[in-house]
């Protein structure tokens, strides 16, 4: 949370500086008037598990505790930007995103055991965005919409006897953001940061795995910054 807060406070201090350095003549003048663009988008996110555990779960033998934790990853995607009035946009970023999802296992003997889920997301996001009016050469915006991801590092049809946890590989979820455009001579600079909230229970039930029969759901939840460079 306080990298979260310090890069808030960087966004609005570098938009304080853009406004105070801000001349009488705008920076492409003519970009809101496009009826489409394109650019490109790279950045951070970490994610983690949300686990609702089973029912019988204080009653199990198997393990004390299980406590999701976040790790780090990167995406990288193209963006299509369609303008639908002066006020909203509608994106679609087609990305891949490299996550990691940590847990600490602690069983009944309180040994604790941490592993890892690495996931690998073909993104298909579709996002409405609301703008503010563009003052000089910086505007902010929000971005609402919903995504459709497949795991291609997906384990749910893996053979290996030692997986501590298997997960599908679709999943569905909602995004929610805000961000800020800085207008330059030949391109729009813009950070964001978003949640993404999945949906799906994406854990893959096997009776086999002692961790499967303790967790009844788990959904995935991820936060991302995002540097997009649009033309």
């Amino acid at each position: 949370m306080k990298g979260i807060k310090a890069l808030l406070l960087l966004l609005c201090l570098m938009a304080g500086l853009q406004m105070h350095a801000q001349t009488h003549i705008p920076n492409m003048p003519e970009h809101d008037q496009k009826a489409y663009y394109f650019g490109i988008t790279f950045g951070a996110n970490y994610s983690t598990f949300r686990i609702n555990n089973t029912q019988s779960f204080a009653d199990h033998d198997t393990f004390k505790s299980i406590q999701p934790g976040s790790g780090p990853g990167f995406n990288l995607g193209i963006m299509g930007n369609l303008r639908l009035t002066n006020f909203i946009d509608l994106r679609f970023i087609p990305a891949l995103v490299f996550a990691e999802k940590k847990l600490t296992l602690v069983d009944m003997n309180n040994v604790v055991t941490k592993t890892s889920v690495e996931s690998i997301y073909m993104q298909l996001p579709l996002q409405v965005k609301f703008k503010s009016d563009r003052i000089n050469n910086f505007r902010f915006y929000g971005i609402l919409g919903g995504k459709f991801d497949y795991d291609l590092a997906s384990n749910a049809r893996s053979r290996r006897q030692d997986e501590l946890l298997r997960v599908k590989a679709i999943d569905l979820g909602a995004d929610v953001g805000i961000g800020f455009e800085f207008f330059y001579p030949n391109f729009i600079f813009s950070p964001e940061i978003k949640l993404s909230q999945g949906f799906i229970n994406t854990q893959y039930k096997d009776s086999d795995i002692p961790l499967s029969n303790t967790i009844d759901a788990i959904r995935t939840r991820m936060i991302v910054f995002s540097i997009h460079l649009e033309g």
